[in-house]
């Protein structure tokens, strides 16, 4: 049975009742899932209202407390993890493997928080009398709102909520309504783990107006955004302009350099495969790669013959290894990424078309000899398409890498300890991996640079934007 779809307003389930709903559909088969009900205005008014009154208690509430409701969610999370996979996959595509890795995955980050939320330290200042005491401690924020995306619905909604509650904010989050049932889960979860009513709170609706009217509220006091540059940039200044912290995880385009000096069949192997992870629609996906002249051949046969052989199809079948775009308006734009590669003079040599087959399924597509201005080169592809280009030169290439405005995440594949120190120390991003991939866990920050955000998720930076600064001072 799919997750039954609702609002979670100050403790309780609220469905459709009249209320606006829209259809949730299986990427894969096109087939109707559940209705989704939005919120009402009235909906949103008493979601404020719930969290603001339960800020007032939540803030003083013992970490032990805290840490004993996230760690409940965490073996929740595991308990349920088979059922809550299959709802993902359902509405979101991935292949099963892959939900059942990022749900076990997030009971992980609910177990980090539930310990970190126990370190919140603030300092002594020593004096400059002895009759002088001063302090600081970090206080939590206020009700915070969070928006999140559908590539990832239950990772980067349960960070999002779990820094919040375990700092002693409330929140009220607004899921990806196309993909809904992984937040559904979320809510049911601390709602049997005990969690007081008001502290989370769940709306559905147009993102836009829920967005607007939710960031203007006086009652609001912190706004955090995963999702693509320009909706964060349009969110950064509606709260900007009513002077509220922001945590911005915004869209990247990660370069990849491999070095001549490379274990080069393990690096065309580990990025090819990690080129379709969730088909492509992961905003740290390795996506412009250059490839150093001296083993640009060898690296290029490797990386399509592994993607050749990637099983593309319904993410419920065992052997699945890629499934469908999550939306329909993907796949047109995917064929515009390779049109205009074509007219650039760009080679497809694997790849490059939708599958003739119901759902939002386009071919694992290999790219080469594009210009750096060729649409795939400047703009995030979310997709399973990889643009493969030659280098030479060391300085050349970085500065290539750093071209665009983007610094989310980047790739380095290099023996040499000189170059992979070069390398970490100059690309502009906020995550560098180097010889394989190693963010999103939950003890390290994730979080990008320039255009591609503000601010850090998880890590001892996990409650930074959820917590304030108090100094005091006494005699």
């Amino acid at each position: 049975m799919y997750e039954s779809l609702a609002l979670y307003i100050n403790g309780e389930f609220r469905e459709g009742d009249g209320r606006v709903t829209q259809t949730v559909t299986n990427p894969s088969t096109l087939d109707e899932l559940a209705k989704l009900p939005h919120a009402t205005q009235r909906d949103l008014d008493d979601a404020l209202a719930a969290a603001q009154k339960a800020f007032e208690s939540w803030r003083h509430s013992s970490p032990m407390l805290r840490s004993e409701i996230l760690r409940k969610v965490a073996q929740l999370t595991r308990d349920n993890a088979e059922t809550i996979a299959r709802n993902m996959t359902l509405d979101q595509g991935k292949p099963l493997a892959e939900s059942s890795g990022e749900v076990i995955a997030c009971a992980d980050h609910a177990d980090w928080h539930a310990e970190e939320c126990r370190r919140i330290y603030g300092r002594v200042i020593p004096a400059r009398s002895p009759d002088v005491r001063q302090f600081v401690v970090r206080e939590p924020i206020g009700v915070c709102v969070a928006f999140t995306p559908w590539n990832f619905p239950y990772n980067q909604a349960i960070r999002k909520i779990c820094a919040a509650i375990g700092a002693g904010c409330t929140i009220i989050i607004k899921g990806p309504e196309d993909a809904p049932s992984a937040v559904m889960a979320i809510a049911r979860l601390f709602h049997e783990a005990g969690l007081p009513a008001g502290v989370l709170n769940m709306v559905w609706g147009e993102p836009a107006e829920i967005s607007d009217y939710l960031i203007r509220s006086p009652i609001v006091r912190k706004v955090s955004f995963t999702g693509s540059v320009p909706v964060g940039k349009q969110l950064a200044a509606l709260a900007g302009a009513h002077m509220k912290p922001i945590t911005m995880e915004l869209g990247g385009h990660s370069p990849v350099l491999v070095f001549n000096d490379a274990d080069v069949q393990q690096a065309a192997t580990q990025l090819a495969r990690f080129k379709v992870r969730n088909a492509g629609q992961v905003c740290v996906s390795p996506t412009r790669f250059y490839v150093h002249n001296d083993i640009y051949d060898e690296f290029l046969k490797t990386f399509v013959d592994t993607l050749s052989q990637i099983k593309v199809g319904d993410g419920l079948e065992a052997d699945t290894q890629m499934g469908p775009l999550a939306h329909a308006r993907r796949v047109p734009t995917m064929v515009e990424f390779v049109s205009n590669a074509k007219s650039l003079g760009g080679k497809v040599v694997l790849g490059g078309e939708p599958l003739a087959r119901t759902g939002h399924f386009f071919s694992p597509t290999v790219v080469t000899d594009l210009p750096d201005h060729a649409m795939l080169m400047t703009d995030e592809p979310f997709g399973p398409i990889a643009p493969v280009t030659r280098f030479n030169d060391t300085t050349e290439v970085i500065t290539r890498a750093n071209a665009l405005p983007f610094g989310l995440s980047s790739y380095v594949y290099t023996n040499s300890l000189k170059t992979a120190h070069l390398a970490a120390r100059e690309l502009q991003s906020g995550m560098v991996n180097i010889n394989h991939f190693g963010s999103g866990l939950p003890e390290t920050p994730f979080g990008g640079v320039k255009d591609s955000g503000i601010g850090s998720e998880g890590g001892s930076e996990t409650f930074d934007g959820y917590l304030v600064t108090k100094f005091v001072t006494q005699t």
